[in-house]
């Protein structure tokens, strides 16, 4: 059992950085691939990143490539997710989770956070 608790949304303008923190309970964290997610209001639930337990390999969806990053701290059971260049597309909900495998598909992750609301103003 992992549990998951988010920190570092807020409201920013379009251009601003933001970084989001992801800390997980428990000493298992390590051998969980971990994800970020997002949702804005109507829409679908959508992958942004993935890491791998290792932070060895790392995926982004084509739309946040280039100007976010994900990283993790195993010492520290936490996940990062730093978003630079911000657009007002990026407006959602964040979610972290975690995996057992590095996929872009929500349903293969097992554990999520409450997630925290970051809105990007033009």
């Amino acid at each position: 059992q992992v549990h998951l608790v988010e920190s570092g949304g807020g409201l920013v303008q379009a251009g601003d950085s933001l970084r989001h923190s992801c800390a997980a309970s428990g000493r298992t964290f390590s051998s969980y691939a971990m994800g970020w997610f997002r949702q804005a209001p109507g829409k679908e639930r959508e992958f942004v990143a993935t890491i791998t337990r290792t932070g060895g390999t790392t995926a982004y969806a084509d739309s946040v490539k280039g100007r976010f990053t994900i990283s993790r701290d195993n010492a520290k059971n936490t996940v990062y997710l730093q978003m630079s260049n911000l657009k007002p597309e990026d407006t959602a909900v964040y979610y972290c989770a975690a995996g057992d495998i590095i996929t872009i598909r929500p349903t293969a992750y097992r554990y999520w956070g409450q997630g925290t609301q970051v809105t990007v103003s033009s």
